[in-house]
């Protein structure tokens, strides 16, 4: 049985209860000898060197720059999903034959995990910026195109009745009818896509990169420098955190003004 939704400042202890026992069994665990604190460094020696990765270079960049790099690689993979993926669902939706043209290909391909695209990107582009824009809209482009497909889908019969009876054209039907209907969805993808988008982009500069943030990470295992791999596992979490922080504010802003 399904209890009553719990108050804000009981989910704020719960949360503070859960993040307080996890560093406690981490320090705990550094402290121990279990294994070497060159491996197992404590919260607070993580924290110092987070806080000194920020002015100081490591692997020829401050932690900020990596970050601006990898912001940037992710902007433009994420920016042609979207470009990609929203007016491409809106056809499908809408004409079948190009439906039944792509959803086979598409089915194949969104299965192909991004990761597996690293090789390709490797051989066609280096470790130039294309590789992981590569990755990156491989990851964000099928919830974005799949989200956009399912909400102007199902729109009721009855609206697209009433657009064509008003005499409007497949264009204005799909900008006019189809696209605000799907908003809402659309919105929803966009949280999906950024999020498969960030984690394919750490994945990429692990491999086809020369900054960034996951290029940091490499470095730092190369030096045995467990807590810089720490600090970039923060950094990409943080990040990730506010994306989808700011994605979830625009949904819950439609669907507010949808009065949904």
């Amino acid at each position: 049985m399904i209890g009553p939704p719990l108050a804000q400042r009981e989910l704020l202890r719960l949360t503070g209860a859960g993040t307080f026992a996890f560093l406690a069994l981490w320090s705990a665990a550094a402290l121990s000898g279990i294994t070497s604190q060159q491996f197992l460094p404590a919260p607070w020696e993580v924290l110092a060197r987070f806080a000194r990765l920020l002015t100081e270079p490591f692997a020829g960049y401050t932690l900020l720059v990596h970050l601006s790099s990898s912001l940037q690689r992710f902007a433009m993979g994420f920016a042609l999903a979207v470009a990609a993926g929203l007016p491409l669902g809106l056809l499908m939706a809408h004409f079948r034959w190009i439906d039944r043209l792509v959803a086979p290909l598409f089915e194949a391909v969104r299965f192909v995990a991004p990761i597996a695209w690293v090789p390709f990107a490797a051989l066609w582009f280096g470790t130039g910026i294309g590789g992981p824009v590569l990755i990156i809209f491989m990851g964000a482009f099928p919830p974005v195109l799949i989200n956009t497909y399912r909400g102007a889908k199902f729109v009721e019969a009855k609206y697209l009745e009433a657009a064509r009876m008003l005499g409007a054209g497949p264009w204005r039907t799909m900008t006019e009818v189809l696209l605000p209907a799907a908003v809402p969805s659309i919105v929803a993808g966009l949280r999906i896509s950024a999020g498969l988008g960030w984690q394919s982009l750490v994945g990429a500069e692990l491999i086809v990169a020369s900054s960034g943030v996951g290029y940091m990470m490499v470095k730092g295992q190369a030096a045995v420098s467990t807590a810089t791999v720490m600090s970039g596992m923060i950094a990409i979490g943080l990040v990730g955190l506010l994306i989808d922080v700011v994605l979830r504010r625009l949904h819950r802003h439609i669907e507010q003004r949808r009065g949904l």
